[in-house]
C-alpha cells in the first residue's frame, strides 16, 4: 500500500524518467520485445503493474493491472484497458491468458503470491515474462546505495537471477530462457543497446518461462 501511494503522488517524476533516459528505456523495451516475439501470434496477454503504460503500449499489450489510480489514468489515455486490483490477487478467472508480463517485481509486496496468481490465470503452457534489475549488477546496486534519496526505490526489493529462478520454479514454471541489456552505468548509456542472451553482464534481465 505504501508503494501505491508513492506512485500515486509522483506520476510526473515517473514519466520524466523515461524522457531523461530514452536509450535505457528503449533498450529495456527491446529486450522484452525479443522474448514476446518468441510467442505465437494472435494471443492474449496482460501486464501486471503496468504504471502509465510505458511498456504495454509500445509492446501492443491492450490490458492489465495497475493499482495506482493516477498512473492508471495515463495508461487509459494510452489506450490500455485497466482492471482495478493488485498483483497478489489478480481479478481474473483461471486459464484466461497466453502470457503475463511483469516489469515491476521489485515493487511487489508479495512476489510469491503474485507469481502464484500469474500461474493461475495463464492457460496451459502459457508464458510468464519478467523484466527485472539484477540485484548483483551495477544499476540495482546503485539504486540500493542511494535508496534513502530515491522516490521510487526506498521500499524496493531487488532480486538476483538465482532467486528469480527459485521463485519461478516454486510457482510452477519451467523452461526458463534469459536475455539481458543495460551494460554499464545508467548515466553512461547514450545509445540503444543490442540485447545479449543469458545473464551475468547486463543490469536488466528478462526471463521467459512456461507454465508446467
Amino acid at each position: 500500500m505504501i508503494q501505491k501511494e508513492i506512485f500515486d503522488t509522483n506520476v510526473g517524476e515517473y514519466e520524466a524518467w523515461y524522457d531523461n533516459y530514452p536509450e535505457v528505456y528503449q533498450s529495456e523495451l527491446a529486450a522484452i520485445r525479443e522474448q514476446l516475439l518468441k510467442l505465437p501470434e494472435n494471443i492474449r496477454g496482460i501486464e501486471v503493474g503496468l504504471g502509465t503504460g510505458r511498456f504495454a503500449q509500445p509492446l501492443g499489450i491492450k490490458e492489465g493491472i495497475e493499482p495506482s489510480e493516477e498512473m492508471a489514468k495515463l495508461a487509459i489515455k494510452r489506450g490500455i484497458e485497466i482492471m482495478e486490483g493488485y498483483a497478489e490477487n489478480l481479478p481474473y478467472s483461471d486459464l484466461q491468458f497466453d502470457f503475463v508480463l511483469f516489469v515491476t517485481i521489485c515493487h511487489l509486496d508479495n512476489v510469491k503470491l503474485a507469481l502464484k496468481h500469474a500461474h493461475r490465470v495463464l492457460k496451459h503452457k502459457g508464458s510468464i515474462i519478467i523484466g527485472f534489475l539484477d540485484k548483483n549488477q551495477a544499476i540495482a546496486k546503485g539504486y540500493e546505495d542511494k535508496r534513502h534519496r530515491s522516490t521510487f526505490f526506498k521500499q524496493a526489493t531487488f532480486y538476483s537471477v538465482k532467486r528469480v529462478k527459485e521463485l519461478l520454479s516454486n510457482a510452477g514454471f519451467k523452461s526458463l530462457e534469459f536475455n539481458q541489456t543495460l551494460f554499464g552505468d545508467i548515466d553512461d548509456i547514450d545509445e540503444v543497446q543490442i540485447t545479449k542472451p543469458n545473464y551475468g553482464e547486463g543490469s536488466f534481465v528478462v526471463v521467459k518461462a512456461i507454465k508446467k
